[in-house]
């Protein structure tokens, strides 16, 4: 996905946000807002918006000296969605179909995001979609590539949700390879973190090597992009990773709520939706992003 107009007051208001998380010096706030603007100027619009919030939480990191300032909210919501498994693991058992509850728990799990600035309770707003339908509802073509798949990859998205996907994983009934982030970016899942949510009790835990807060391929480790190359089907988890995977030819599935009214828009279905969508649907929005 391209990035909007729109997206560049969304930037300056999460440098604010994070570096007053990062810092209570006032003069490190203003520093990094002077260099967030400066070199937002001169990124092309056409980079996706995980590139540039790449380079935003790099300034972060540089001007505060805080690596993982989320460190302890992620935390807390890896332990609140802990507490939630059992009763999520039981409804998941008990309704008619286990696989497609699951992907509505784990679709739903993808509130749990601290880059967009808004509240939100974990069990409240689990619950509260369980009853909602899909906006964009490919399923039958979900469970139609597993059944052809012999290896899935799961591309991970913010912390607190990757227990929510470990769920989604227990249903799947095919080897399935989590990916983390390489280094904390926001509160995306590093593979720290999906130990503690349980990730590795049902899946292979790899880094695919990026510190975008997406997996903005050329970014990633040769390895890593080797592997998304010949894999048969790849699940792709929120909004960064739909961002900066949208246009790429490959075997993907994106689930995300469309937390916000710009990725909404691009994707063509109203803000909050629930998205469960073929990436082939997604190239009818954009083509491709540009290659590098």
């Amino acid at each position: 996905m391209k990035t909007y107009l729109d997206c560049i007051p969304c930037f300056m208001n999460q440098a604010l946000r994070v570096g007053r998380i990062s810092t209570d010096n006032e003069n490190e706030i203003k520093k990094i807002l002077d260099n967030v603007g400066m070199m937002i100027k001169d990124i092309p619009m056409s980079h996706t918006p995980p590139e540039i919030a790449m380079a935003v939480y790099s300034e972060i990191r540089k001007v505060t000296g805080n690596s993982d300032p989320f460190r302890e909210k992620k935390k807390l919501n890896i332990a609140k969605a802990l507490k939630l498994y059992p009763r999520m693991k039981e409804i998941i058992e008990e309704s008619d179909d286990s696989l497609l509850q699951a992907v509505k728990i784990a679709i739903a799990g993808n509130v749990i995001d601290l880059g967009v600035n808004k509240t939100f309770d974990i069990e409240e707003d689990i619950l509260k979609s369980l009853h909602d339908d899909l906006s964009i509802n490919d399923y039958s073509k979900f469970i139609e590539k597993i059944n052809q798949s012999d290896k899935i990859l799961y591309i991970g998205d913010n912390s607190g949700e990757a227990v929510f996907d470990r769920l989604l994983i227990e249903e799947i009934d095919k080897p399935v390879t989590f990916v983390v982030r390489e280094r904390p970016v926001i509160n995306d899942v590093t593979k720290q973190e999906a130990v503690e949510a349980g990730v590795d009790k049902a899946a292979e835990i790899i880094s695919s090597g990026t510190e975008a807060p997406g997996n903005v391929l050329y970014t990633c480790t040769s390895d890593f992009r080797e592997k998304f190359e010949n894999t048969e089907m790849i699940i792709s988890k929120g909004q960064g990773n739909y961002e900066a995977l949208s246009g790429v030819d490959a075997p993907i599935f994106f689930l995300l709520k469309a937390k916000c009214y710009v990725i909404a828009e691009d994707i063509g279905v109203k803000e909050g939706s629930l998205i469960l969508m073929e990436n082939k649907r997604v190239k009818n929005f954009h083509g491709t992003i540009r290659n590098k």
